[in-house]
């Protein structure tokens, strides 16, 4: 069962590693490079539960959070042009 839903998640890696070389734009890799994340996190409870190893689901859940907090940070970046204190006017 490992084998199998791991061979899944390396498929869909390759297929978002495509995805972000050949995308047309920046928004089109942005989501190939969340897919990675969200890949990486379900193989590591994929492998958690597998194994009885709970503190692997953990990780999977931090992982996913650091995931989330980065894509909003680069969306942030790409939207203002920087990351700033919110409030401060631009110039």
């Amino acid at each position: 069962m490992l084998a199998a839903a791991t061979l899944a998640l390396i498929v869909t890696v390759a297929l978002a590693l495509a995805r972000a070389a050949l995308g047309p734009t920046v928004f089109d890799r942005l989501q190939a490079v969340n897919t990675i994340g969200t890949c990486a996190m379900l193989l590591l409870a994929v492998m958690g539960f597998l194994n009885g190893r709970p503190d692997f689901l953990d990780l999977a859940l931090v992982y996913g959070l650091l995931n989330i907090i980065g894509v909003i940070a680069v969306l942030r970046f790409l939207r203002q042009g920087d990351l700033g204190a919110p409030g401060v006017p631009r110039r």
